[in-house]
């Protein structure tokens, strides 16, 4: 008989923010259960809505959003997204500089595919948005994972990043603010970044669609900047996590530096980009709004009356209240990613872990392995639920580790730190 399996260039690549996890979450809410779904940060389940310029301008735009675009995007919207960097102090991009996409997964997907060569290695970090490594793979190149240091606020180790260069090495990806730790990086280590892909003739390649999205008076430092005129740099944003349009599917990509010597790869892009027609038409018409300079909503566009930054506090205060857990306070981004003493809890495979937690408590995270970290001790907390949801959410999180270290104590296994429960 006939088997019918999926190319050999699918092995290496995984998404378990929407894996096999979720797909049990499915079931059990198919049998009637409710599930605390804090895996995704999709923004309109939990009450978090554009503000209605944003969706008139795409509904006064149905009718001309039936036919295609320019496979790069309407003019307006590519020429809104130069403004916004230019404003940003992003000097010289002009509109041409712009691809629009179906939000920045699938332009990361376009542009790996336009730049990569089977063997070319891809500096990502671990941990990493993980459409980053699976798209590498999928080209036929290597990623190579450097570290962030958690001690340091979740910066990238800028020497851990030097020692995995090689003459394979063409690219490095920085995810800034970062999904999934919600790390703000600093000035110096975004220099560093850009001076470390200067030196070695390396293509930043920026995700910074968190852009908005910082708190506790952090500055995000686009890369843009750091790399001059002299580092080829690929700017990814859109619109779909600080304008709470996650569905418009609202995404681009800005090329700045040395233009005149990437014209070739922006060709392989500008060919990409017509293989696909163009990107969603609609969502498109949103772009300008949003980016409207002295747009009248101001601050209530990114965090309205400051909910996100105050549960993600809540969420960081809630989780080092726990026994055997740590979590570095984000300060950007929707996300906790807290780390768990792998010896109290029994820990092994942190995806067991999640999908044991999933069945017993009902509360659906994503482990921290499937955002590339390389060690089996954290998981991935999304903070859009509202402060009562999160608190419940967290205490049960709570009384199922302290189960765990308990049965870890029983078994005569080695734990440390003192065991008591959340209040």
């Amino acid at each position: 008989m006939q088997i019918y399996r999926q190319s050999r260039r699918l092995r290496d690549v995984r998404y378990d923010v929407r894996g096999p996890i979720l797909t049990e979450a499915m079931r059990l809410e198919s049998e009637g259960h409710d599930i605390l779904r804090l895996n995704l940060g999709n923004m309109h389940p939990f009450g978090l809505e554009a503000r209605p310029e944003i969706v008139d301008a795409v509904a006064r735009e149905l009718g001309a959003g039936q036919a295609y675009s320019d496979s790069r995007g309407i003019p307006q919207a590519r020429a809104a997204v130069a403004e916004h960097y230019r404003r940003w102090g992003v000097p010289g991009i002009r509109a041409e500089d712009v691809f629009l996409g179906n939000g920045v997964s699938e332009l990361i997907t376009l542009v790996l595919q336009a730049m990569v060569d089977p063997g070319d290695e891809i500096l990502v970090p671990a941990p990493d948005y993980p459409t980053w490594t699976g798209a590498v793979n999928l080209t036929g190149g290597v990623p190579v994972h450097y570290l962030a240091d958690e001690s340091d606020g979740w910066n990238p180790s800028l020497a851990d990043i030097e020692s995995k260069i090689t003459p394979r090495t063409t690219a490095l990806v920085v995810i800034n603010p970062n999904n999934p730790t919600g790390a703000v990086y600093s000035a110096e280590t975004v220099l560093g970044m850009a001076d470390i892909a200067r030196r070695h003739g390396l293509v930043l390649l920026s995700d910074e669609i968190y852009e908005k999205v910082i708190f506790s008076g952090a500055r995000h430092h686009h890369a843009a900047l750091a790399a001059g005129d002299d580092v080829l740099c690929l700017t990814f944003g859109g619109l779909s996590k600080a304008y709470r349009v996650c569905g418009y599917r609202a995404g681009w990509v800005a090329a700045t530096g040395p233009l005149d010597r990437a014209q070739d790869l922006l060709e392989g892009l500008t060919l990409l980009s017509n293989m696909r027609v163009c990107p969603n038409v609609p969502g498109q018409y949103a772009i300008p709004v949003a980016l409207t300079e002295d747009s009248p909503w101001g601050a209530d566009v990114i965090d309205p009356d400051g909910r996100i930054e105050r549960q993600l506090a809540l969420a960081t205060e809630r989780l080092n209240a726990i026994p055997g857990v740590s979590c570095v306070a984000p300060r950007g981004a929707l996300y906790c990613f807290p780390r768990l003493d792998t010896e109290m809890f029994g820990i092994h495979s942190d995806e067991e872990l999640v999908l044991d937690l999933l069945r017993s408590e009902h509360v659906l995270v994503t482990h921290g392995t499937g955002f590339n970290w390389p060690e089996p001790d954290h998981f991935r907390i999304v903070c859009l639920p509202d402060a009562a949801v999160l608190e419940n959410a967290i205490g049960r999180i709570a009384g199922y580790l302290e189960r765990r270290a308990g049965l870890q104590l029983e078994s005569g296994a080695p734990t440390r730190g003192p065991l008591s429960a959340i209040g």
